[in-house]
């Protein structure tokens, strides 16, 4: 299942933390977690960040279980925000994924580009 959402005057990176500690929230490690931001070429003041979240199962014995969410994040604090997550429903089931939906559409709702 593919998640997308666009918000407006949103910090990518505090979308990205929050995605973070929700996703964990649901029962899931963290797989990769890396945010670049960018200077825009056009304004040297302002900036663009490029952020991805893979989160895994947890493995049997300590080992790394399989990616169930990848998240995607780009945008400016000053224009849009864009993100899209991707789950896979076999390792990752609706239920959660709408609890995940619910915990985003609570905090940032009111800035979701309609």
């Amino acid at each position: 299942m593919q998640i997308r959402k666009t918000y407006t005057e949103v910090n990518p990176e505090l979308l990205f933390n929050e995605i973070r500690d929700f996703v964990l929230k649901q029962g899931t490690n963290l797989g990769e977690a890396k945010i670049e931001t960018y200077a825009s070429p056009s304004d040297t003041s302002s900036f663009i960040s490029r952020g991805t979240l893979s989160f895994n199962l947890p493995g049997e014995s300590g080992k790394e279980g399989k990616e169930c969410i990848r998240a995607h994040i780009v945008g400016s604090v000053r224009t849009e925000t864009k993100m899209m997550l991707d789950t896979d429903e076999k390792l990752f089931p609706p239920k959660k994924t709408s609890a995940l939906q619910d915990d985003l559409d609570f905090i940032f709702g009111p800035f979701e580009k309609k």
